[in-house]
């Protein structure tokens, strides 16, 4: 295993914030900048380089981490007008007040506007987030705090619509472009904070069209097969985060929980494996020989399996469908049990796996 120190790198929200101040600071004193000082919410601080891109117009290239993280590399940046700018898509502005000035942040190519209810911003809205929104009122205090300014500014992301085609926004409702994003400015290296954020998105915008019903896959195959049988605006993709994605229903009363996987990873839920990346473990076949020795009345001796296929070949087809009905039914008991350990207000929960 390599001893390499993962690195770290900095939100979008952070970049936008350091243009804006840049850009802020050319009006306020004339002075151009190259590299701009961030207080994050936390009150650390991030040194971001900045380049002018015209008057009063900075851009800044988000850095490299070792997160999975689209957004990597993306030019992002702002530009102060006076009048306010025309030919936008259609939103209303957000707004950052500080002391007497307001400054309004408009949605540019690239930004998404939010769409639908169930986000931490209402639709009409540019897709930035609360925190970017308070880090740049925050940062913007010592420019502005003594002035009385009505300033429009734009954010933009170059390619940002092909770098949202890679996310869920457009199935949450961000239409455009991607979101100015962060909770604590800092993007910490394989993470699981991103993902679990855009689950929580979609769920929260599933909760508003149908509060009756959640469906959650894992896999390419499951979410196809749910594709064909539920709306799709009801359809989660949790990736490996079977715990923590249950863990995020705790907010919501939804009458029926769907959890739908493929053969494997089934039994490993089953198994009670809270996550079912491979770094977590493995199926244990000895369990599963066990399962079909004593529900089945087969007995597989001394063979060993590798994967759970291995197993299902060596059944006949009515014993299949036996073990998968099985798998399945202890799958749903153990979703049982971490539901109500996490207080998940959820009356049904069923299992499918998918073909």
């Amino acid at each position: 295993m390599s001893n390499k120190k993962l690195k770290s790198g900095y939100t979008t929200g952070t970049h936008a914030t350091a243009v804006l101040v840049a850009a802020l600071n050319e009006l306020v004193h004339g002075e151009e900048k190259n590299s701009i000082e961030v207080t994050l919410p936390d009150d650390k601080t991030a040194t971001i380089k900045v380049k002018r891109a015209g008057k009063l117009h900075y851009e800044t290239i988000k850095g490299d981490n070792d997160d999975i993280d689209v957004t990597k590399g993306a030019k992002i940046s702002l530009q102060l007008l006076n009048p306010p700018p025309k030919a936008l898509k259609p939103q209303k502005p957000s707004t950052v007040t500080v002391g007497l000035s307001t400054l309004f942040l408009y949605a540019g190519d690239g930004v998404g506007v939010v769409t639908k209810k169930g986000l931490k911003i209402a639709p009409n809205y540019p897709a930035i987030n609360p925190t970017p929104l308070s880090m740049m009122q925050k940062n913007s205090i010592g420019l502005l705090q003594d002035k009385n300014l009505q300033l429009h500014a734009v954010v933009s992301v170059e390619n940002g619509e092909e770098i949202a085609k890679q996310t869920a926004n457009e199935k949450v409702g961000v239409i455009g472009g991607i979101s100015i994003l962060g909770t604590k400015g800092i993007v910490k290296p394989v993470s699981a904070t991103a993902y679990l954020e855009s689950i929580e998105a979609e769920i929260s915008v599933a909760a508003e069209e149908n509060p009756n019903l959640i469906v959650f896959t894992l896999g390419n195959t499951a979410y196809d097969y749910a594709k064909k049988h539920f709306n799709e605006s009801s359809i989660i993709e949790i990736g490996n985060f079977v715990y923590d994605a249950l863990g995020l229903l705790k907010p919501y009363s939804f009458q029926k929980l769907i959890f739908i996987t493929a053969s494997a990873k089934m039994t490993k839920v089953a198994q009670g494996f809270k996550n079912t990346h491979n770094r977590y473990g493995s199926i244990d076949f000895e369990k599963v020989k066990y399962l079909i020795k004593t529900e089945l009345q087969l007995d597989l001796k001394d063979e060993e399996f590798l994967t759970l296929k291995a197993v299902l070949e060596t059944l006949n087809k009515e014993q299949k469908k036996q073990f998968l009905e099985l798998i399945s039914m202890k799958a749903e008991k153990q979703l049982q049990r971490w539901a109500k350990e996490l207080h998940i207000q959820t009356d049904t929960i069923e299992t499918l796996i998918a073909y």
